[in-house]
């Protein structure tokens, strides 16, 4: 792969991701202090990225992977994104701005997988290009919170009353439609030729369901969903939590869960090879439970370090499940379904179980929340206890296996 591509492609993954961290984090803190949405309805905000996850397959199976070039398709939905962002940015109520928030996740969610397969097809050995180019889109995620908080500190308490989150939505509309001018000078991605008729299940990665006869792969899949729901609590309510509780710089600090996933990604295979592949996700479902007891005794002021170090966490809540779970899939799925297993896996966590933890972290939120505010120490105790449980699950019903990883 040459200099020029891969440089077109790092800019594409940058603002691919640039546009997500945007305006994702401070979502709920913007419904619940501009919009006067309760955490049910914040619960709802969120869930729309479940459902664009589950729509996601039919329109990359149905329409992008068969009919059209993939930067052309991928050109089109940002530009088209950019519109529904500015429409966000101005909608007065939640009735109003939910319809363009579930138009826009659901033609956002197909381009994760588009700008894969963009990157992809350029690429002579995927293994050792592609991590390189995808790295670059981490960086657009911290960059984009380290602007929030400190280039424009719209974040800060003042600008939250005063409507300036708002202003999170322009910036992404702009860097949406940038993407999609940029995607049309992109690398030619045409569709696979003579790929036959598409059926249900191709597009649900139903044919892996055969691989569920395997009693280590079933619990893996298992918890793999109920991880999720204490998973949507910190993407839901990580950044309400530091701006009511009065942390300075809330986004810009909750970028450090991204730079310790680009740390832990490294350590990942030496973990791997050391204790292999049940000790790897067992450290990454406690991660999960620690992270959230570590949220419920902190404080903004002599304790602000384990809210620090519970963002810290991030890098080995994601990397040692969700990233080690995507090549445990893969070792289990053999040649023939590796693709369908990546489908079938990616829809049972990011659809089904974030969408079930996205509607509980609403209604846990909403259950403790007093007029001066929620009660903290009650709504990560919930996760954390929860989190706890299926890594009981985990410890106790899988199997030790040998998982290869290449690098």
């Amino acid at each position: 792969m040459n200099t020029n591509i891969s440089i077109r492609l790092s800019v594409m993954m940058f603002l691919q991701f640039f546009i997500w961290g945007g305006w994702f984090v401070t979502l709920g803190t913007f419904l619940g202090n501009n919009l006067n949405a309760v955490d049910s309805q914040i619960g709802m905000a969120y869930s729309t990225q479940s459902w664009g996850a589950i729509i996601a397959p039919f329109i990359i199976g149905l329409i992008a992977d068969r009919f059209f070039n993939a930067e052309r398709i991928l050109g089109v939905i940002h530009l088209l994104g950019a519109v529904l962002m500015y429409m966000m940015a101005n909608a007065v109520s939640f009735e109003s701005f939910y319809p363009f928030l579930l138009g826009y996740m659901i033609i956002y969610m197909p381009t994760l997988a588009l700008v894969n397969s963009v990157a992809f097809r350029q690429m002579a050995d995927p293994s050792k290009d592609f991590s390189k180019i995808r790295v670059w889109g981490t960086i657009g995620w911290i960059v984009a919170g380290l602007v929030i908080s400190f280039v424009f500190s719209w974040d800060a308490a003042e600008s939250i009353a005063s409507g300036m989150l708002k202003h999170t939505f322009l910036m992404v509309a702009i860097a949406s439609a940038l993407l999609g001018i940029f995607s049309f000078t992109l690398p030619a991605t045409p569709p696979v030729e003579n790929q036959g008729p598409v059926t249900l299940r191709d597009i649900l990665g139903l044919d892996a369901l055969g691989l569920l006869k395997d009693r280590n792969f079933l619990v893996f899949f298992i918890s793999s969903v109920l991880i999720c729901i204490p998973l949507a609590f910190y993407y839901q309510q990580t950044n309400i939590f530091l701006s009511e509780i009065g942390v300075s710089n809330p986004t810009g600090k909750m970028t450090i869960g991204q730079m310790s996933e680009v740390l832990f990604m490294l350590l990942l295979p030496l973990f791997l090879k050391k204790y292999g592949i049940k000790k790897t996700l067992l450290v990454g479902m406690l991660a999960w439970a620690l992270r959230y007891v570590l949220f419920a005794i902190g404080n903004p002021d002599s304790l602000v370090i384990l809210l620090l170090l519970g963002i810290a966490l991030h890098g080995i809540c994601y990397d040692f499940f969700f990233v080690s779970g995507q090549i445990y899939t893969d070792s289990k799925a053999g040649e023939k379904y590796k693709s369908a297993a990546q489908g079938l896996i990616t829809l049972a966590t990011y659809g089904v179980g974030m969408l079930i933890g996205f509607w509980v972290a609403g209604q846990v939120a909403e259950a403790y929340v007093t007029e001066d505010g929620h009660t903290w120490p009650m709504v990560w105790l919930i996760p954390a206890v929860f989190s706890a449980g299926v890594f009981l699950i985990f410890a106790l019903a899988f199997k030790n296996e040998k998982v290869t990883y290449e690098d």
